[in-house]
Formats: structure tokens, sequence, C-alpha cells
């Protein structure tokens, strides 16, 4: 069977610990824009991201594999934009990592976030500027510091 779900790949010139760390402990600085609100480390940790007219989701930490893998399970959600605003619950948020020379390679995949959802194009170009631009740029300002 195939997989339709939604699957972003990124490469950065950081360690694998630092991505980790920046994935886990700042996403409120890389995706949320500062409409970040909880925690995001460890097992069963939640944080909402709300960005007002148009997003809101809540996601615990069903996995935490240190300088691996994070899995997010969005346990609400209300895209205001859509026919189905709760579309996303339910889905998850994977980060795996992995390296290859001195760089870390990322794959993030928004399981359950598949071609026939309402969202999912829309979502698709968010997911990419995302992953592609707004977290490599966060990793690079900060990782010399």
């Amino acid at each position: 069977m195939e997989n339709k779900d939604l699957i972003v790949t990124a490469e950065f010139e950081a360690s694998v610990k630092d991505v980790f760390k920046f994935i886990t402990t700042d996403v409120g600085r890389w995706w949320g824009q500062n409409d970040f609100h909880g925690k995001s480390e460890r097992p069963d940790d939640e944080f909402t991201i709300h960005h007002p007219g148009a997003h809101w989701s809540r996601q615990r930490l069903i996995e935490v594999i240190p300088d691996q893998r994070v899995v997010w399970l969005v346990t609400e959600s209300r895209l205001d934009w859509l026919t189905n605003k709760s579309e996303w619950t339910g889905t998850k948020m994977i980060f795996e990592l992995s390296t290859r020379d001195d760089n870390t390679l990322l794959r993030f995949v928004h399981e359950g976030l598949i071609p026939e959802k309402e969202c999912y194009d829309k979502c698709a170009q968010g997911w990419n500027r995302v992953i592609k631009e707004w977290l490599p740029d966060f990793i690079t300002r900060n990782e010399r510091q």
C-alpha cells in the first residue's frame, strides 16, 4: 500500500544533537512564531500553537528518542478555514533524524495528512515552508550562539 502521508525532508549543516534540541525546546520560535504555549521536550508534554483566525492545535508528545525521533499527536485542532475544522485531530507529526557526513537529515511526516483531506494542498505548502525555510533559518541563526 502506497504511503500518502505528507512527507517533507530537509538537510542541515548542524549536529543531530543541535537539530533535535531546536525541534524539541524551541518550537514556538521556529513554528509558532511565539504563538506557542506549553512544553515540548518529554513524553506526555503538551503544547498549543495558535495563529488567530486561522489555526489552533494541541499536541502531545507520544514518543521521544533523543537525537533520533519525536512524535507529536494532535489531540485537538481547529483550522478555521476548513469545512471540517478538526481535520488535524488524531494525526501525528513525526520528526526522524539521521546523519550523513557532518550533516543532519530530517524526515518530517504528517501522518494522516493525506491528499484526500481538504487542507492537504495548503498544509503541504505550509509544512514545506516551516521545515525547509523557518526551521533551517532558526537553526542557522541560533546554532552559533
